[in-house]
């Protein structure tokens, strides 16, 4: 598996689980480069370089911005359309 893509619930287990469980757990298994879609924050986060159970790496910024996908995925996300979807 390449990557992964996970967007926030809205419910309030959303910090721990979202933010700091299942990051670890894409670590852990050695997945590449984990993408955080936050609504909450309406911020995406992108993790890279797993390594011991952890991300060497963490990128993120607001929706609207450009974020890169380091590889092996390789591209750059536009983010502007993420805003239609925030309550």
């Amino acid at each position: 598996m390449l990557m992964t893509v996970e967007v926030t619930s809205y419910d309030r287990d959303t910090d721990s689980r979202d933010r700091r469980e299942k990051p670890a757990a894409y670590a852990a298994v050695g997945i590449p480069v984990p993408l955080l879609v936050d609504r909450d924050e309406c911020t995406v986060t992108v993790h890279s370089g797993p390594e011991h159970g952890r991300y060497r790496d963490t990128h993120t910024v607001a929706f609207g911005e450009q974020v890169a996908l380091p590889e092996p995925v390789g591209i750059t996300l536009e983010t502007e359309e993420f805003k239609r979807y925030v309550r």
